[in-house]
């Protein structure tokens, strides 16, 4: 139950109901006047008041992608919570192992690749991973529409999950991402191809409450660090899961809280300070972003 006041959560009278799953924004605490047991209410970016037992705090992912000094995508991240790693390579390509796993990796563990070998990748000088436990970037051709030598791009990879920054030709950053569940049919999937980041928010809501369809809602408010580039889909900051490398989205590319504030920074038409959104002009044309 969501409440216009305090005065009218303490009369019971809700103005709203809220779905379980749902993420506000909340800007103040409060005990309400009268409340003999302390009972605590927090107020909402929209000027609603929950009571706080009613919600619980996210917990943003910490993970960030790696900043790309060399141009070498030499490099991956775990996916799986332990992965295996052997002393040798496999015999065969195809065949399941049957010796003993050396020593593990955790997941989002950076791992540098020395050397493929079918389905394995050496990791070091006697420790070999199963490349299907990892997501690699990719080093990719220039997309028709890049000009300028030093022009910035972005890369997305659905194959692999990763998203590759690059200036030119010249890879500067790469991180894990979350596209589209085309599992879910085509509508969730992300649309791929060449598209230019069209509007930048520093937050926004995102929902589809008002479908009715029988799709189960969702509502999350202040999404931080939005870049719309195909109509409303976009790059933008997750803080209600941290499943990167793997499709989780309704069709935007999810990047982790951190990953989105680099991003937002590189790309452009660039945010001036205090300003909440910005529209690309001829002088500061929109990024130029490639789904494939």
């Amino acid at each position: 139950s969501a409440y216009a006041s305090l005065e009218s959560a303490e009369d019971g009278e809700a103005d709203e109901e809220l779905e379980g799953g749902w993420a506000v924004a909340t800007v103040e605490q409060r005990t309400a006047s009268g409340e003999a047991n302390g009972k605590r209410w927090v107020r909402t970016t929209k000027g609603l008041w929950l009571a706080q037992q009613d919600v619980s705090p996210a917990r943003p992912s910490l993970f960030q992608g790696e900043k790309v000094d060399d141009g070498r995508l030499d490099f991956a991240w775990v996916l799986s919570d332990r992965a295996s790693v052997w002393a040798t390579a496999p015999a065969s390509t195809a065949a399941p192992r049957k010796d003993k796993p050396s020593d593990a990796r955790a997941r989002f563990q950076v791992v540098r690749i020395r050397e493929e070998s079918g389905r394995a990748v050496r990791i070091g000088d006697a420790a070999w991973m199963l490349a299907s436990d990892l997501a690699r970037p990719r080093v990719a051709p220039v997309p028709a529409g890049v000009a300028g030598k030093d022009e910035r791009w972005i890369d997305v990879d659905t194959a692999s999950q990763t998203l590759v920054a690059y200036q030119g030709t010249r890879p500067v950053y790469a991180t894990l991402v979350s596209t589209g569940l085309s599992a879910r049919g085509a509508g969730d999937a992300t649309p791929l191809g060449i598209h230019r980041v069209w509007v930048k928010l520093l937050a926004s809501d995102m929902g589809n409450v008002e479908h009715e369809d029988g799709e189960p809602h969702y509502s999350l408010e202040d999404v931080p660090y939005v870049q719309f580039f195909d109509n409303a889909v976009g790059l933008h900051g997750t803080y209600w899961h941290g499943d990167f490398g793997h499709q989780r989205s309704h069709g935007c590319v999810n990047l982790s809280p951190l990953d989105a504030h680099w991003m937002f920074d590189f790309t452009s038409p660039h945010l001036p300070a205090g300003w909440a959104a910005a529209y690309p002009t001829s002088i500061e044309p929109g990024t130029l972003v490639r789904v494939r």
